[in-house]
């Protein structure tokens, strides 16, 4: 059995959604063993970040200025902006700010990301999954990355979609919609 086979992602972690209007933003935590300067490149550096992250970046992250992202399972390139890069404390790129503060025994990653609130839980299970990916990796097990697409035929996704509407409140979305939502 891969190191893949018998991953289970574990139950919803403690998560939040700030709503503002039809604007929602989640934000999620997570705390890694590993340095603030590892986390910090693998949030930026492009090599790392096709290891585990839900998108590919066609430049590092590191330093501000426009970047181009394709997120996973799309053929769509978004042109977006990093505002703020200080490593490797905060990194504000288009709709997402990270922050990483030092803790003991590794790094808290807090992560905020603007997401259409109908995907709001779709959103949540698939970075808890891609997080999962992410701290295999800084341990040196990496299992492959697991995002979009990839990620929702992943057995457990649908547990976590439902596990987060839950937690947030709200009707957990059917993936793939059936024929009667459209498309």
């Amino acid at each position: 059995m891969t190191d893949r086979e018998g991953y289970a992602p574990g139950p919803a972690n403690v998560a939040q959604v700030q709503k503002d209007g039809e604007k929602w933003t989640l934000v999620l935590v997570r705390e890694f063993r590993h340095s603030p300067e590892k986390v910090w490149q693998a949030i930026t550096d492009p090599a790392h970040l096709r290891e585990w992250a839900p998108f590919d970046a066609d430049r590092s992250l590191a330093t501000p200025g426009t970047a181009k992202l394709t997120w996973v399972g799309t053929a769509r390139v978004v042109e977006t902006k990093v505002a703020l890069a200080e490593a490797p404390r905060v990194l504000e790129c288009g709709d997402m700010r990270w922050e990483l503060e030092a803790i003991a025994g590794g790094t808290r990653l807090k992560l905020w990301h603007s997401i259409d609130r109908r995907f709001i839980s779709m959103g949540a299970a698939g970075w808890h999954i891609c997080f999962d990916v992410l701290d295999r990796l800084l341990g040196g097990t990496p299992i492959g990355r697991m995002a979009g697409p990839d990620a929702m035929k992943f057995g457990s996704w649908q547990r976590l979609n439902a596990e987060y509407a839950k937690q947030f409140g709200i009707e957990a979305p059917k993936w793939p919609p059936s024929a009667a939502q459209g498309s």
